[in-house]
Formats: C-alpha cells, sequence, structure tokens
C-alpha cells in the first residue's frame, strides 16, 4: 500500500510493482477507484468479476468469484487498484475476502488524508499489509532526482530553488523542470545545469494540477487563500476575518493551508509554494491593492505588536500605493538589511524620495546594492555620501562600505586601497586612520600580500565592544584570519577564526558586514591546513546552504571555492571538480566575477586529474580571460601543470610548480608553498631538496596534513616504504585520501621491486581502500603502482572463498570450472599476493571488503 500526496510517486511505484508481479508469472489487473464507479456496487472491480457469476447471495457469489480466480491456470492475480479511498465498500469487501483466500495480491495506492469507508479500512489493515508512505523529498533528495533525470549535477543554488518551488513533490518537480527546459531559462553551462532566473509554475499541466487541488475547497476558500498568497504568514486572528473557523478547517485537512504555532500567536501559510504563485497570477492589480490594503489597516489596528509588523507594512503599503511615510521606508530597510534580505531593502530605498535620503539610507542603499551584486550603482550613491559626510565617523563608515564595493564589487584592488589611503590621509583623529588601516590590511590579506597583512591587523582588538567601527572590525577579524592562515600560523588562525565568527554571530543586528555564515570562508583555510579536511568541508556545506537562502552571491561564491579545494586536498576530485564548478558558475552571475580565475583553475585541476582533458583545457583557456585576484593566485598553476602531466610532459609541468614555488615563498605564502611542493614531488621531482623545504614547513604548520605531505616526499625521495606508510598514517588522520593511497601505492612498488611481496601486497590493499573514496583519479604515482595491486574480479572471488575454508573441489563446483583451473587461479593469487597458503590469505584479506561474488548469494 503506498501513501502520498498528489504528485508524490504513489502511481509511479504502484505501477512498478505490477509489472514486476507479471514478470514473475502473475496474472495481473490494475483498476482504477473513482467517485463515479464508488456509486454502483463492485463497479470498480467489475473487469475482474468472471461472467454469470450470481450476486442475488452476496457470500455465494464471492466465493465464487474467489474460486474462478484462484483456478485461473494456476496462476494468481496481483491487482492495483488507484485511489483505494474512493473504493465502493462491496469492492473493498470482495477484495478482502479475495486476499484472505490467497487468489490475489493487491497493490494500492491512496491519497494521504483522505478519509476511508469501514469496509476499506478492514481492507488495508492487519499483518499482511506493507504500508509504504511517501513523503515529500528531502532537499538533498530532490538534488538526487535533479542529477539522475538531467544526467549532471546541477547548481547547488539551482537545486535549492527547485526543491523548494516543488515543496518535495515529484510530479510538481518534474513539470518545473520540463517547463524550464521548454523555456530555456534551464540550460548546462558545460558542468552544471543552472536556471537563468527565477522557477516558474506556469506549464499547462501543473496549472491543471494546481486548480483542480485548490477547487476542492470550493469557491468560498478564493478570498483567504489570495490574502495568504500576498501576505503570509498571516494570524488566524486576521484570516478568520475573510473566512469563518469552519472553512479554514476543512482548508487545513485538504492539505492547502499550514496553522502554526509562533509563541501564542497561531498563523497561516499556504501549504504549498506554487499555489502561491498560481493564486498571485489570478489576481488583477487591483484586486492585489484592495487585499494589501484592508491588511495594511488590521495591522495597524492590531497595534503592530511584532517585530517584523513594520516591515510588512511598509512593504505592502509601498506594493499598493507605491508609496508610504520616508521614516517607515529607512526603518523597514534597515530591518530588511539586517535580516540579510537585501533585494528587499533595495526595492524599498529605492522608493525614497530624493529629499529625504540621509547619509545613513546612503550608506544602506549603497551597501546593500554592493551586496546583490550592483557595484556601479553602489559606488555613485557611496562616493557622492562621503562629499557630503560631515562626521569623521560617517566618513569612516562610508570608506569602509565603499572599498568593499570596490575591492569585491568591482574587482578594482588599486583603486579600492586609493580610496582608502586617501581617507586616511584626510583623517583628523588616531582613531579613524587606525580603522582604515585595519581596512587595508583586510585587502592586503586577500590580494597577495599576507606577511604585511597580518602586520597591519596585529593589534586588532579582541573584544568586538572595544572597537568604534563594528563593520571594519568584523571585516578585518575575518581577513586577520586568512592572512594568519596563509602566513602559516594555523594554530593562531583557527583560534582566532572562530573568535570572529563567534562575535559575528553575537553582533549580526549591529552591522553591514554580510552575513555571518560568510565569516566561515576564513576558518576553512586553517581547517584544512591543520589536517582537519573533514570538518572543513562540514563547515563549507552548511554555511553554503545559508549562504543560498540568505541569496548572498558574493560570499557564496567564496564559500564553494574553499569548499572546493577542502575536497582538492582531500583527493575527491568528483566533489571538488563540482564544488569549483558552483563557484564558477556564480561567479559568472556577478559583475565583477573576482573568484572566476582561481575558480576556473581549480575546475582545470580537478578535471585533468580526473582524465578529462578537453573540460580541464576549456576551464584553463577560459580562465586567463579573467583578472588576477591575489589570493592563493600561486595555486592557479597546479591547473596548468597537471594538463601538462597528463599529456606526458612531467618535466615541464614540475618546472611550472617550481616557478609558483619561489614566487609564494617570496611572498611568504607558506600553504601554497606546501601544496605546489608537494605536487611537484608527486609528479616525479622528489628531491632532498624538496623533502627538506616541506620539513621545513611541517615544524612551521602543525598537524598530520603538514607532516604526512613531508613524510610522504622524503620516502619518495628516499624510496623508503616504512617512511611512506608512516606518511599514509598522517594523511589518514587528515582525510588526505589520495595523498595515502599514494604513499601506499609507492610503498607497495618498493616492496614489491624488493622482493617483499606480502609486504606489497598488505599495502597494496590498504592503497585500494583510500582509492575507493577518490573515484576516477589517474595520477603518476597510482598508475605506476596499479599492475602491482589488482586482482581480477574472479581472482578476488576465488579468493575469497578460499579464505573462508572452502576447498578447491567445492569452488570449483559451486562457479562450474574445472578443480584444475581454480588450483591454477590460486597459484596466481598468492604468486600476486605474495603468500603460500589459505590460512596467509585469509590473513591478508582482512584489510580488504568482500566482493561481490559473481555467482550464487555470497555465502559460501
Amino acid at each position: 500500500m503506498f501513501l502520498g500526496q498528489a504528485g508524490a510517486g504513489k502511481s509511479r511505484l504502484a505501477a512498478a510493482a505490477l509489472a514486476k508481479a507479471a514478470e514473475e508469472g502473475w496474472r495481473s489487473a490494475h483498476v482504477t477507484a473513482s467517485k463515479a464507479s464508488a456509486a454502483v456496487p463492485l463497479g470498480a472491480v467489475a473487469s475482474l468479476i468472471p461472467h454469470g457469476v450470481d450476486f442475488s447471495n452476496p457470500v455465494a457469489g464471492f466465493a465464487a468469484v474467489a474460486d474462478a480466480l484462484s483456478e485461473s491456470g494456476g496462476k494468481r492475480w496481483a491487482v492495483l487498484v488507484d485511489d483505494l479511498h474512493l473504493l465502493d465498500s462491496a469492492s473493498a469487501v470482495l477484495l478482502r475476502q479475495l486476499m484472505d483466500s490467497r487468489a490475489v495480491r493487491l497493490i494500492a495506492t491512496i491519497r494521504s488524508g483522505e478519509p476511508l469507508t469501514d469496509a476499506a479500512k478492514a481492507l488495508v489493515s492487519g499483518d499482511p499489509v506493507t504500508r509504504i508512505d511517501l513523503g515529500a523529498l528531502a532537499p538533498e533528495e530532490s538534488m538526487e532526482v535533479l542529477r539522475r533525470g538531467l544526467r549532471a549535477p546541477v547548481e547547488r543554488r539551482t537545486a535549492t530553488e527547485l526543491h523548494g518551488a516543488s515543496g518535495g513533490n515529484i510530479l510538481y518537480l518534474r513539470e518545473i523542470v520540463l517547463g524550464a527546459l521548454t523555456a530555456g531559462t534551464l540550460k548546462n553551462d558545460g558542468e552544471l545545469w543552472v536556471m537563468k532566473s527565477g522557477v516558474s509554475a506556469n506549464t499547462p499541466l501543473l496549472a491543471e494540477l494546481i486548480q483542480n487541488r485548490l477547487a476542492a475547497a470550493g469557491h468560498q476558500a478564493l478570498h483567504p487563500l489570495r490574502l495568504l498568497a500576498l501576505c503570509q504568514p498571516v494570524s488566524l486572528t486576521d484570516l478568520q476575518q475573510v473566512a469563518d473557523t469552519s472553512l479554514l478547517s476543512e482548508m487545513e485537512a485538504l492539505g492547502l493551508i499550514e496553522v502554526s504555532l509562533e509563541g501564542r500567536r497561531a498563523t497561516a501559510t499556504i501549504a504549498h509554494p506554487l499555489y502561491e504563485e498560481h493564486i498571485r497570477m489570478g489576481m488583477s492589480g487591483e484586486r492585489q491593492r484592495e487585499i494589501l490594503l484592508q491588511q495594511v489597516e488590521r495591522t495597524r489596528l492590531a497595534g503592530m505588536r511584532r517585530g517584523d509588523d513594520l516591515l510588512r507594512v511598509t512593504a505592502w503599503e509601498l506594493a499598493a500605493t507605491g508609496t508610504t511615510d520616508p521614516r517607515l521606508l529607512i526603518q523597514a530597510a534597515t530591518v530588511a538589511r539586517h535580516s540579510h534580505d537585501y533585494y528587499h531593502a533595495v526595492a524599498l530605498l529605492e522608493a525614497l524620495p530624493e529629499n529625504d535620503r540621509t547619509t545613513v539610507s546612503r550608506i544602506l542603499h549603497g551597501e546593500s546594492l554592493m551586496e546583490v551584486g550592483l557595484p556601479e550603482q553602489a559606488e555613485s550613491i557611496l562616493s557622492n555620501a562621503y562629499t557630503i559626510a560631515e562626521s569623521e565617523s560617517d566618513r569612516v563608515a562610508i570608506t569602509m562600505i565603499r572599498t568593499l564595493n570596490l575591492f569585491w564589487g568591482a574587482a578594482d584592488v588599486k583603486e579600492a586601497l586609493d580610496v582608502n589611503e586617501e581617507a586616511i590621509q584626510h583623517m583628523a583623529g588616531e582613531s579613524g586612520r587606525r580603522l582604515l588601516r585595519f581596512n587595508e590590511g583586510a585587502m592586503r590579506a586577500v590580494s597577495g600580500d599576507p606577511v604585511r597583512a597580518v602586520m597591519l591587523l596585529d593589534d586588532l582588538e579582541h573584544e568586538l565592544d572595544n572597537a568604534s567601527d563594528v563593520n571594519i572590525w568584523l571585516y578585518g577579524a575575518m581577513m586577520k584570519t586568512v592572512a594568519l592562515a596563509l602566513s602559516g600560523k594555523i594554530d593562531d588562525a583557527l583560534a582566532w577564526g572562530r573568535h570572529a565568527y563567534a562575535a559575528h554571530v553575537e553582533a549580526n543586528d549591529r552591522t553591514l558586514v554580510s552575513h555571518p555564515a560568510a565569516q566561515l570562508n576564513s576558518l576553512i583555510i586553517p581547517l584544512v591546513e591543520s589536517g582537519a579536511i573533514g570538518e572543513a568541508r562540514r563547515v563549507g556545506e552548511e554555511a553554503f546552504a545559508s549562504l543560498v537562502r540568505a541569496r548572498a552571491s558574493q560570499p557564496r561564491v567564496w564559500m564553494a571555492f574553499h569548499t572546493a579545494r577542502a575536497e582538492w586536498t582531500a583527493g575527491h576530485m568528483e566533489a571538488a571538480r563540482s564544488w569549483f564548478a558552483e563557484a564558477v558558475s556564480v561567479s559568472r552571475e556577478l559583475p565583477a566575477p573576482l573568484a572566476a580565475r582561481v575558480s576556473l583553475c581549480g575546475l582545470a585541476a580537478s578535471a585533468a586529474i580526473l582524465g578529462d582533458l578537453s573540460a580541464a583545457q576549456a576551464a584553463w583557456d577560459e580562465s586567463r580571460s579573467y583578472p588576477v585576484m591575489g589570493l592563493l593566485q600561486h595555486e592557479e598553476s597546479l591547473a596548468d601543470a597537471w594538463i601538462h602531466a597528463q599529456q606526458g610532459y612531467a618535466e615541464q609541468a614540475q618546472d611550472i610548480l617550481k616557478v609558483s614555488v619561489g614566487r609564494a615563498k617570496q611572498e611568504g605564502a607558506i600553504t601554497s608553498e606546501a601544496m605546489l611542493l608537494t605536487d611537484i614531488a608527486r609528479l616525479g621531482g622528489a628531491t632532498a631538496e624538496v623533502a627538506d623545504r616541506l620539513r621545513e614547513i611541517a615544524q612551521v604548520i602543525p598537524g598530520p596534513l603538514a607532516l604526512g605531505r613531508a613524510l610522504l616526499v622524503e620516502g619518495l625521495a628516499e624510496d623508503d616504504p616504512v617512511r611512506l606508510l608512516r606518511a599514509v598514517d598522517e594523511l589518514d588522520r587528515a582525510g588526505a585520501d589520495l595523498l595515502a593511497a599514494e604513499a601506499a601505492s609507492a610503498a607497495s612498488v618498493v616492496w614489491l621491486r624488493n622482493g617483499e611481496s606480502r609486504y606489497a601486497a598488505a599495502a597494496s590493499h590498504r592503497a585500494a581502500t583510500y582509492l575507493s573514496r577518490c573515484p576516477g583519479v589517474r595520477t603518476p604515482i597510482i598508475q605506476r603502482a596499479q599492475p602491482a595491486r589488482m586482482l581480477t574480479e574472479r581472482e578476488k572471488e576465488i579468493a575469497w572463498l578460499a579464505s573462508s575454508g572452502m576447498p578447491s573441489k567445492a569452488i570449483a563446483e559451486r562457479l562450474v570450472v574445472s578443480v584444475r583451473t581454480i588450483d591454477n587461479h590460486l597459484q596466481r593469487i598468492y604468486l600476486k599476493l605474495g603468500v603460500s597458503n589459505r590460512r596467509d590469505l585469509s590473513e591478508l584479506l582482512t584489510l580488504e571488503k568482500k566482493p561481490k561474488l559473481l555467482y550464487g548469494d555470497g555465502n559460501p
């Protein structure tokens, strides 16, 4: 029995179950219950009743039907009943008797929330009944459905919007996607499917489905639904002024509205986002104005007691009339901004008359324009605000937002630094100059000068309350974490980064700096370098989801990039490629795609290691068209190097990386230097000089990643398998799976060359465990070790059966081959794995997961 709302996939799954039964030899029948068939007893199942059965005696008639079906060629019946909740009582009683007599196996669908007759309840109750509830898809399930249906990954923001619009209903999701494909608003950019405009329910089938759903409550439900579509959430008190309680209860039972408690106040919302859009589309402008103004009046009469009533009333009045009290506009925009609703804040401030604009409103307007990706408009407003600002504190605040906009929005690093320096020169007070030096330090931290940045940010107060400008403190605090991490002061970076995030959360209602989750961008870098890659991944994924909900594009780009870099360090190249592609996709939406170059380079490097050289070359070529950011710029050369390496030019690849190593070392970017040196060694350049420098870095940077890298390169340089396995242990602790796999593979090759085949096999099996977490990767170390590591699938199967104690004769009978064939296979297995008997084979295979056996159920 499949239960779920309309569109949950009940009928599709039930039909698949019926088809499976038919494949297995059952006779099948499919009937659909309806209100029309329910008017006639046995009308729904008439097709199952043999000709001539007399129902003048219902008991005898039902028995005759059961006997006839039971004698149908020795085959039992599988019967699918769609919409069983509409089944008439007589049909339900007959089906129950057929089930009890084992003449029929019933497959049924029921729409959630629908009432059942007593006969239908009896039909779907009892031990033989298996109930499968089909709820709404979770966000991650929607993303997977989209990936499989579109046969390529979907941008996370797009997947989030599609899931939100569909409410997790798989039928609605399908129709929205088909409509977007037809309209050309959902496109593949070469890596990801991306929605280029808002989600729309404007497809014929969706409109019909929604209209039928809304019609279930009758015409009288239209007025409360319209009010909710324009003003939700609406208190039940307000809603009861336009609809009686019994109607609202019916609407809730039908799944049209949802009622929830917010403190002691009951509020209602429309149950599905698509219903809201459909209802809005059906209203004239005049009708919308009337409803909005009525709700404005109700809220004002109630005293506007809720915290967000000011924002809501202002927005309703503005939407209805195009104007409202200027003081209310500024207050409402401030509320919207501090809720990170930048688009709403811009709309409110655009409506503010010129004569009513203040320095505060201009700062707010410019900052909101920056956040929604309109840097030119933001600069125009902010530069004008600076010229008319009367106080030094206002000029500091304006300079801070203006340089943020120039640096991150317009990608004009030089202009941002020049504007900041000019403001410093015109500051009369030491406090203002000091704050703007913090601002300079923040910019230098991510433009290739981390050492200078640390010096400028060194005396940033540890307590936010001591800072005269909250925004500059938080911005400086964010970039101080970056500067500390890039210069190798990882413990300091971790401690400071956590402190800065906590301070940002606490001060969120007092700041114009972006969403608190943006602060976590800087924390991911030291988490990765300290060897806490798993934590870095979790922080990145959760923060990215928060930034998607906040529609904060600029910090979302960098969150995707830093999460991608964490996956790159782990060696999970498919995940890294997906996150780098996410960063590229979001970057392309922005007027100044500051992160595009470094993200495209990451995408190119990931694709190269996965063997997709055409995609790697395309991403690398495109990256050259974007400006250099400065942040982690030396790591961009990894793309060029890995493309060369995969084309067979390993020495040129090493030379490319050596140039970047020199520049990174000169600038004090020690974390980038460590990554680049490690990859020089992985590409064949493991020398004593490289190993010594990585050992020096490991003494500066604490944690298993730096030490593991140093041990890996030392082991490669000296052909030392013991040191390589020590590297495996450290890299395993860090979560650097690909580097661990390479260290174990290299150890296997050395031991095999030295005639230590058993040790080689053990290391090879350990490498396989790590490689299973890095699907698709192709690196020189892995490829060199491949022949020494792998058993064939048949050899794995025979090895497992033999290690369990099964004799060769029994294995031969099971696999339908000769005993001699089994013994020959075993000899090759012993030779490959460096063992001489089944006991040693059994001990060795405890290191490896049991393979799926080619025959039988896998139980020896």
